[in-house]
């Protein structure tokens, strides 16, 4: 019972220890957003958007990959390391070819970082003569 006394303390201290090696990714990149609402966008036209990032570590970072939440989501990411302090971006295209709305999720890994960063894009896909219907109000709206 003494043995099982002294244990867990060293245990608890091993296990804290380990846990505080395991970086956040938020202590190696950091975006100017992880969200982006395109609004209401013409189907059949794909659309991009840039998430940019810029390296916060002390070291090169390495994206090893970005994964969509869908097939009508394609991201392209960084293929070389980005060093310290420099900036960079993962660009999020979107097919629009159903219509309604959407949010989709790209998760991106970052070497030596567990948990994956997750960038959201939303918005809502009309067909072109609702698309049309929307910009002739929304020009009225804004004085066009």
């Amino acid at each position: 019972m003494k043995k099982l006394l002294f244990m867990l303390p060293v245990l608890f201290i091993t296990v804290l220890g380990v846990a505080q090696e395991k970086k956040l990714p938020a202590q190696v990149v950091k975006f100017t957003e992880q969200q982006y609402n395109f609004g209401k966008i013409k189907q059949n036209q794909p659309v991009t958007h840039d998430f940019a990032f810029n390296n916060i570590s002390g070291k090169p970072v390495v994206i090893e990959n970005a994964t969509a939440s869908c097939g009508c989501t394609t991201p392209v990411w960084p293929q070389k390391p980005i060093a310290k302090s420099k900036k960079d971006k993962i660009t999020a295209g979107f097919n629009a070819a159903a219509a309604g709305p959407f949010e989709k999720t790209i998760f991106v890994k970052i070497s030596g970082v567990e948990q994956p960063v997750a960038l959201i894009i939303k918005g809502e896909v009309l067909n072109a003569e609702d698309y049309a219907k929307f910009e002739k109000e929304n020009g009225k709206k804004s004085g066009k």
